[in-house]
């Protein structure tokens, strides 16, 4: 059985000093739920204060992107190799860095394979727009951007794969269990056909886009749903608290 994997992903939010203190609400709760890998993706800015709290927990951290490149004139940018040491996860391809930033599929590929040289394990993120979606292309969508983003990776079943449909990312739009439950066993598939079955079914396949406390149950229920990537609600101590309580209760009964 795929271990429950719950990150949050804390995007543009919190300066060091709120960071500092929303890991603090949080650390004592989640450092004694063992049988989920928590992880919190904090800013770049915050990644060493929140190391400094979580240090000896089983609270791991995460970044929020990386470049592909080790070194170089290229301003602005966090390279694998700074990263080393700080975080264990790094989030890629992300709707947002889509979306505004312009990341292509082959800059994707080009960052999951930086990540895995560098020893970081990708949360690698997937997921159709509204009119994708609308226009019957999800499984199309996905496909591409699966395939394209392990294109010359060679699997160890390090890989996290988060599916966000876009038209659900911090909209309130959450999908149901079923269909991200369908929607996850489709991403397996490609998956199987592109490695193998065995290898397949060690990747942990996420759920992302308007989880809450409210809703995560109905995910986590789903077999094929091994845990979400969590946005907004990330940032409300008592409910990621709660998110993880609900995943450890859920799994362990399944």
């Amino acid at each position: 059985m795929r271990r429950p994997f719950i990150a949050g992903n804390w995007k543009m939010n919190t300066s060091v000093d709120e960071a500092i203190n929303l890991v603090k609400e949080m650390v004592g709760e989640l450092d004694r739920i063992y049988t989920v890998d928590t992880v919190l993706c904090p800013p770049f800015i915050s990644l060493q204060p929140v190391k400094d709290i979580t240090k000896g927990t089983s609270i791991e951290l995460g970044a929020q992107n990386i470049y592909f490149k080790e070194k170089g004139a290229f301003t602005g940018e966090i390279s694998p190799l700074m990263l080393k040491g700080l975080c264990k996860y790094v989030i890629i391809g992300h709707s947002e860095r889509r979306q505004y930033f312009y990341e292509t599929d082959a800059m994707v590929n080009d960052k999951v394979r930086a990540a895995l040289t560098a020893g970081l394990l990708p949360i690698l993120c997937i997921g159709e727009s509204p009119e994708e979606n609308e226009r019957g292309l999800t499984e199309e969508v996905l496909e591409r951007q699966v395939i394209n983003a392990i294109k010359d990776i060679v699997p160890d079943g390090q890989l996290v794969i988060a599916y966000e449909p876009i038209w659900a990312i911090g909209t309130g739009k959450a999908a149901t269990g079923l269909q991200a439950g369908q929607t996850i066993g489709f991403i397996r598939e490609i998956l199987a056909r592109t490695w193998s079955q065995e290898l397949a079914q060690t990747v942990r396949i996420l759920y992302g886009g308007s989880v809450t406390g409210s809703n995560i149950a109905e995910f986590i229920k789903e077999p094929r749903i091994d845990g979400a990537l969590v946005g907004g609600a990330s940032l409300k101590a008592v409910e990621f608290i709660s998110i993880i309580k609900q995943t450890a209760s859920i799994k362990s009964a399944l």
